[in-house]
C-alpha cells in the first residue's frame, strides 16, 4: 500500500493519466487480495475460537449471569444452537389466497 501511495503522488504530480490509472489498478487489486486474506483469517479464527469453545461451560456461564442478574433465558436460547454456528432464518410459508376471495376484492375495488 505504501507503494501505492507514493506512485499516486508521482502519477497526479505530473498528471499523466496513463501513471494515475496503472496506480489505481495496482491500488485496486492489492485492496481486493487484501480483502480476501481478511476475509480468510475472519473465517479461520471464527471456525478455530467456535470449535475450541466447550459448549456446555459456556451454556453455564450463560446461566449463572442470568440467575446473578434476575433474567430469565426462557427457549430462546435452546433454539440457537450449538456455538459458533449461525442458524439460517426460517422462512415463512405464503399464505395462499382463494381465487374467489381475489375476485371478490378486485369486484369491490373496481366499485
Amino acid at each position: 500500500m505504501k507503494g501505492v501511495v507514493k506512485g499516486m503522488d508521482k502519477g497526479l504530480a505530473s498528471m499523466d493519466v496513463d501513471k494515475i490509472s496503472a496506480t489505481m489498478d495496482k491500488f485496486e487489486q492489492q485492496f481486493e487480495d487484501l480483502d480476501v486474506k481478511a476475509a480468510y483469517m475472519d473465517q479461520a479464527m471464527n471456525a478455530t475460537t467456535a470449535s475450541a469453545t466447550p459448549v456446555d461451560q459456556v451454556d453455564e456461564l450463560v446461566k449463572m449471569v442470568a440467575d446473578e442478574n434476575n433474567l430469565e433465558l426462557g427457549e430462546a436460547f435452546g433454539d440457537l444452537g450449538p456455538v459458533g454456528k449461525i442458524k439460517e432464518p426460517e422462512k415463512k410459508k405464503e399464505e395462499v389466497v382463494p381465487a374467489d376471495d381475489l375476485e371478490a376484492r378486485l369486484a369491490n375495488l373496481k366499485s
